[in-house]
């Protein structure tokens, strides 16, 4: 078991899941003119994948912390790790297309967020 990689892993999570949160007024106006809906629209999926993010981060910590070596922490390891590789999927045929950096490093962060929890739980 490298516990240091769970949280490592953890705390990537976690900081990228803030920065979505911290931008998402950024993101929302850069978009300029919008109606009401669909700027409630964005914001929401910003905040959702904020709030996930950061979810599945103290999700992972927590276990690692409590209980990293029982089939609980196995479940929530491969759930983790299955999460993030579905968000880099989706990154990578959305946001990695649009020219601005941050979107660029979604599918990159996530993928070395779930190589991490996979090295972490089972290398």
């Amino acid at each position: 078991m490298h516990e240091l990689s769970l949280h490592l892993a953890s705390a990537l999570t976690a900081l990228w899941g803030l920065a979505h949160l911290a931008a998402t007024r950024g993101v929302v106006a850069g978009f300029g003119e919008l109606s009401a809906d669909n700027r409630r629209i964005i914001t929401m999926e910003w905040l959702v994948e904020g709030v996930a993010l950061v979810s599945l981060a103290v999700l992972v910590s927590v276990t690692t912390w409590i209980e990293p070596n029982g089939g609980l922490a196995t479940a929530v390891y491969g759930l983790a790790i299955g999460t993030l590789m579905a968000l880099a999927l989706v990154s990578l045929f959305t946001g990695f297309r649009i020219p601005f950096l941050p979107f660029r490093l979604c599918p990159l962060i996530f993928g070395l967020s779930a190589l991490l929890i996979a090295w972490g739980a089972w290398g």
